[in-house]
């Protein structure tokens, strides 16, 4: 029996499995702090440049109703120099008191690319997304009392502004994709480290039996010698329970290489391997097989079909503290498919836990290595291509565990 506290596994491999949620959840949340206050940072700039701009605007219309006065001209040339034509960024369109257009600035047009009806389009375009981001700025001629002679400035962000706006989002996009290749690279690099570690303790194993196993074998032929022991039950078990270790041992010598799948009858695979652990398990509990449909078929790999079989029930037993019912129910599916149902009465599983009893490590006992449910998934999903699930599990009431095979 091994010791928990000699238990390699149940270290520090299994409590990083274990947590593998909680650093998930602490790194996504340490994540959406970063972006957010990215995002609130560059916000906040664009704010500033936003009241900036609006201030040169303020100043830009100023200037423009200033050049109106012909009281002013002597200034005009330093006021043109110095405050009209330094703004090379932010988009303007003046607009006389009938809505026509009379001057722009940082406008894309070219009239001699530009038709005139593509112009006026061009206006139009960029009149109704300036009147949606700012109230128009009035312009008043001092000299006339005429409302015909009032003028409106039309603005908009400059295109700075609407970069920088976007810019931690692009950014936060490149960081994150590169994080999700990072992770999958990360990930694929990690499974293939596991099977090999799962490949080298199956090799291992089926190793380290063969030589007790050998020994059995050799006591068994001297019993059967014997003319008092050979016809008695204990040694027809004997004989049971060593043809059981050598398929033990054929099953881990198959962890890591492509098994060999052949059509079996389901439903006397399973009688097969129910009635090899009624014999021996506690009187206490019974395993009742209810099979809909004797004659469903599907590829397996007999021996590690087995294997998930007799681990589930295990399990089971472990769950009921050896005392309860195993239901196993065969059907079919509506597509053809075989569902295989364990279903037991013992304690449940918390609904906090069931994403974990697949992982490695992950155990409710205290002494385990946590690894049956792994290999069980591994089996059915990796080489017979199916699938194995928590179907239903209430705390106190027991749990469902459903294997679905392709027909």
């Amino acid at each position: 029996m091994v010791n928990p506290s000699e238990n390699p596994f149940l270290g520090s491999a299994s409590s990083i499995y274990q947590s593998k949620s909680a650093l998930k959840w602490v790194a996504l949340v340490f994540s959406l702090i970063i972006g957010i206050a990215s995002v609130f940072y560059t916000n906040s700039i664009v704010e500033e440049l936003k009241e900036r701009e609006e201030r040169y605007i303020d100043l830009y219309a100023k200037t423009l109703e200033y050049t109106i006065n012909p009281d002013n001209s002597d200034n005009l040339i330093f006021i043109y120099q110095e405050i009209v034509a330094p703004n090379n960024s932010i988009p303007i369109i003046v607009v006389d008191s009938d809505g026509m257009p009379t001057g722009y600035r940082n406008i894309k047009v070219d009239s001699s690319k530009h038709s005139n009806e593509q112009i006026k389009s061009i206006f139009e375009k960029e009149l109704k997304i300036m009147e949606q981001e700012y109230e128009p700025i009035v312009l008043y001629d001092s000299n006339s009392e005429v409302t015909r002679d009032l003028y409106y400035v039309y603005y908009r962000n400059s295109d700075l502004i609407y970069r920088l706006r976007y810019y931690p989002y692009i950014q936060l996009s490149v960081i994150a994709a590169f994080v999700f290749f990072g992770y999958v690279a990360f990930s694929y690099s990690r499974r293939a480290e596991q099977n090999q570690v799962w490949v080298g303790l199956a090799k291992e194993t089926a190793h380290q039996l063969g030589t007790p196993l050998s020994s059995l074998m050799a006591w068994l032929e001297i019993m059967k010698i014997d003319d008092d022991l050979k016809d008695k039950e204990v040694t027809q078990e004997l004989e049971k329970d060593i043809d059981k270790l050598e398929l033990i041992t054929s099953r881990f010598s198959s962890i890591g290489s492509v098994p060999v799948l052949t059509e079996q009858n389901i439903s006397k695979v399973i009688s097969s391997t129910v009635s090899y652990l009624q014999k021996r398990v506690s009187k206490k509990v019974d395993i009742f097989f209810d099979c809909k449909d004797d004659l469903l078929t599907a590829e397996i790999n007999k021996p590690l079909f087995d294997w998930v079989i007799e681990n589930l029930c295990k399990n089971a037993i472990d769950a009921m503290s050896g005392e309860g019912k195993i239901t196993i129910m065969l059907k079919e599916g509506k597509y053809g498919d075989v569902l295989l149902d364990i279903s037991d009465t013992g304690k449940g599983i918390p609904s906090g836990k069931i994403k974990e009893i697949f992982q490695p490590g992950f155990s409710t006992k205290k002494r385990g290595w946590g690894l049956g449910l792994t290999l069980a998934k591994r089996i059915i999903e990796n080489y017979h291509n199916g699938r194995i699930s928590v179907k239903e599990s209430i705390v106190d009431k027991g749990t469902t565990f459903r294997i679905i095979l392709k027909k």
